[in-house]
């Protein structure tokens, strides 16, 4: 055992100890320390109790509109979110640093101020809802009621898109500036196609930071509050999402309800991000190679 440790290069920079006790320390009292207070107040109220509101229609329903949304949030951004790392690192155009300033837009702006934008634009009387309204040529196309985007589930999947694409973009776009043009001028020269390059050479060394972008994506998508509740509607059984229903059992000084959506949210979370770092995992495995 001695004879191991003493085979290890001293570190250039002493303090591994110190350094690692701070941040066990730091971790505990911000992370996990939270949420092993969440977890105990959940399970206080006994399995029965828990088990009875966890089961309920609308705790479910509320879970269910919650992370199908960010799912679908995050992978709408990590299609698009992909396009617009791709534009902005291969392409000089006019405009171009206001576009990549724009992309953070999100991370700057208010919650609140985004949902009340987002609302004002999609609301059946809104300059984009309007567009979509029955008896216009646009909501035609989806039947005679027409296409009603603002306090329906779908405004909360354009809520959680517009404020989780920067964590897809920004994860991207530092893999492929890095990425040797060499390799696809290499596979030209063998003859394979645009198609093939990007599928074949520049996917797979991009799919482990796509992976990491889709994650945080769904991560933030997930605990979103500000800019969902204005465009929401908040219709219990239809349109509210988990963290209003934590919001409101706090309000009716139900904390018992709230810590249990909380603890069911935090389990389904905790499940979701450790299948996509398995799959991470996986791509980094089955495509290192290709980076």
């Amino acid at each position: 055992m001695a004879g191991r440790f003493a085979l290890k290069k001293p570190s250039v920079v002493p303090g591994f100890g110190l350094a690692m006790g701070f941040t066990l320390s730091y971790l505990s009292l911000l992370v996990l320390l939270p949420l092993a207070a969440l977890l105990f107040r959940s399970f206080s109220i006994g399995w029965s109790e828990f088990w009875a509101m966890a089961a309920s229609e609308r705790v479910f329903l509320a879970l269910r509109l919650s992370f199908v949304t960010s799912f679908i949030a995050a992978a709408i951004n990590a299609v698009f979110g992909f396009l617009v790392a791709w534009v902005l690192v291969r392409y000089q155009f006019p405009g171009r640093r206001i576009v990549d300033a724009v992309i953070d837009l999100p991370f700057a702006l208010p919650t609140a101020v985004a949902g009340i934008a987002l609302t004002a634009l999609y609301a059946p009387n809104g300059w984009v809802g309007q567009m979509f309204a029955p008896g216009t040529a646009l909501g035609s196309l989806f039947g005679d009621g027409g296409l009603r985007i603002a306090y329906t589930p779908l405004g909360i999947v354009v809520a959680l898109t517009f404020v989780s694409l920067p964590f897809v973009v920004r994860t991207v776009q530092p893999v492929l500036e890095e990425f040797d043009s060499e390799l696809e001028q290499a596979a030209a020269t063998l003859g394979a196609n645009r198609w093939q390059i990007v599928r074949k050479v520049v996917f797979p060394s991009v799919l482990p930071a796509l992976m990491t972008g889709f994650a945080l994506a769904l991560a933030r998508s997930v605990g979103e509050y500000g800019s969902v509740i204005f465009i929401a509607g908040n219709i219990p059984y239809v349109s509210e999402i988990a963290p209003l229903l934590i919001v409101i059992r706090l309000e009716e000084f139900n904390y018992g309800g709230a810590t249990v959506v909380a603890a069911l949210m935090l389990g389904i979370s905790f499940l979701m991000l450790l299948v996509i770092n398995l799959i991470q995992a996986w791509s980094r495995r089955r495509f290192g190679h290709v980076a």
